[in-house]
């Protein structure tokens, strides 16, 4: 029989607020700060204190939610979420149910299968928890809990059971959170849980409408554990079905080291949570005059610049992709165009996702906390187009330009790296290495064609890296052919 997955995403985004959901206490880094110096006794979920909605969060979720293309509720309602929990010092999740901030958006992906459009379900706002620390020491085993993260204004995007493979769980992810980096609401900091995303997975008989259990997979903080997991999942779920073995609604965690899914917990369903509105807080009206100041200051969004790059620079859709899902490469890109209008795009883009994007990833710096700024990187280029430097040298300089912040200019003119034109000093050049190396070019006139690309790297070799590489290449092709007529 054959089986097919039925899947939708929980996705918990924190907010990039100053402050708390529901207090004035600072919002700050969990790697970073002292444990639980950021508690008061609202966070701490101290007796008698009343909680205060965070406005810039329920902004940045308006922001999210029209960025779906979501319908704004007018009126919505937080609650308690009951369930006891070490780092949970409430007891309780001020969170939203049945009146969510946002209902029914939609997200168009794309996928190796072709296009595909997720339907949103709902985005609410919430609280975070704090952060357990487990720890084994001196045969004695116990948790830290730290209360700095407790509070945090939480996204939290659930989509309909739309999703089908473990790579539309992925491109689903990734596009969410290019969306919220464009939109600025969420670092995307995945190691450091920003955005934390959590697979509803069950399988049923290809062609039936029924769904089958489902299981949750909890706190994924990366891609690849985001796909292996699903992947590991539907497996998990089609073998016991196939064994006649029922598959039991449970929550998960994804052992790295182990790549299979275990137990947490069995699964509590809704009624366990004892929802009820929050009676300290009033419920949330949404002015229709806000939501529309917030639509018309939203950015443009990846999609529509993924597609603005295809129409206006003649990129294909793999090269956009790449520039688009980041909006600071994205902006570096145009502002490298803005520098050189003359330069063709392609060669920009070849130059921004090729080196630049080496250098970048070796050592671990994001492209606008680079030390190559634009404007740089376009006075890079014009040098190799006007043919003051080849593409080599050009290399050596930008990484060169990398390590010191130095324009590109300073540096070639420093170094002497500028590009040797000059035909008859090439000439010499391709003279001198073909009187060193007889068998070679013996051999190549004895039919050895591979032995050219040998002889080019020897005279640039002897230039020094810069010589003009289609003039060296016209000159030792001129000389070679002389031989040979000497031969025949």
């Amino acid at each position: 029989m054959e089986y097919e997955p039925v899947i939708g995403l929980e996705v918990h985004a924190e907010l990039e607020t100053k402050s708390k959901m529901f207090c004035a206490c600072p919002v700050v880094d969990p790697t970073q700060a002292e444990p639980n110096t950021a508690v008061c006794p609202v966070c701490a979920g101290m007796p008698g204190v009343l909680p205060v909605v965070n406005g810039r969060a329920v902004e940045f979720g308006l922001r999210v939610a029209l960025a779906l293309q979501c319908e704004i509720t007018p009126t919505s309602v937080f609650a308690r979420k009951n369930y006891f929990y070490p780092d949970l010092p409430k007891g309780y999740q001020i969170s939203q149910y049945e009146q969510p901030l946002a209902r029914n958006g939609q997200l168009t992906i794309m996928t190796s299968q072709g296009e595909r459009l997720i339907r949103i379900r709902r985005v609410h706002l919430e609280e975070d928890t704090g952060k357990l620390t487990h720890v084994n020491a001196n045969d004695e085993a116990f948790s830290l809990v730290d209360l700095n993260r407790a509070g945090i204004p939480l996204l939290e995007i659930v989509t309909e059971p739309d999703l089908r493979t473990a790579e539309e769980v992925r491109v689903y992810a990734q596009m969410l959170r290019s969306l919220l980096r464009y939109l600025e609401v969420n670092s995307g900091d995945m190691q450091k849980g920003a955005l934390r995303i959590e697979p509803n997975i069950s399988v049923r008989l290809t062609g039936s409408q029924v769904l089958g259990t489902r299981t949750e997979i909890k706190n994924l903080n990366s891609f690849r554990a985001l796909e292996r997991a699903t992947d590991f999942e539907i497996q998990r779920q089609i073998d016991l079905l196939q064994k006649g073995q029922p598959v039991i609604q449970v929550t998960l965690g994804w052992d790295e080291n182990l790549e299979k899914t275990v137990l947490q917990r069995v699964k509590e369903g809704e009624d366990d949570y004892r929802y009820f509105p929050e009676p300290d807080l009033p419920p949330l009206v949404i002015e229709r005059s806000w939501v529309e100041e917030i639509r018309a200051g939203l950015p443009e969004l990846p999609a529509d610049r993924l597609r603005r790059f295809q129409e206006s620079y003649g990129l294909r859709a793999y090269e956009t992709g790449v520039l688009t899902a980041e909006k600071s490469v994205a902006d570096y890109f145009e502002k490298v165009i803005t520098a050189g209008p003359n330069l063709a795009p392609k060669v920009i883009s070849n130059w921004i996702t090729g080196d630049l994007f080496g250098l970048l990833n070796q050592a671990g710096t994001a492209i606008d906390a680079g030390n190559i700024p634009p404007q740089e990187l376009a006075g890079l280029i014009k040098m190799v187009v006007n043919g003051k430097i080849n593409q080599g040298t050009a290399k050596t300089v930008l990484s060169e330009m990398f390590a010191t912040g130095k324009p590109a200019a300073n540096i070639v003119s420093e170094r002497g790296l500028g590009q040797i034109s000059d035909a008859g000093l090439i000439q010499g050049l391709v003279q001198k290495v073909l009187a060193e190396s007889p068998e070679q070019v013996a051999a190549y006139l004895a039919g050895k064609d591979a032995l050219l690309r040998w002889l080019f790297g020897q005279v640039m070799r002897t230039a020094q890296g810069k010589a003009n590489p289609q003039v060296l290449q016209a000159e030792l092709e001129r000389q070679l052919a002389m031989k040979a007529n000497q031969e025949m």
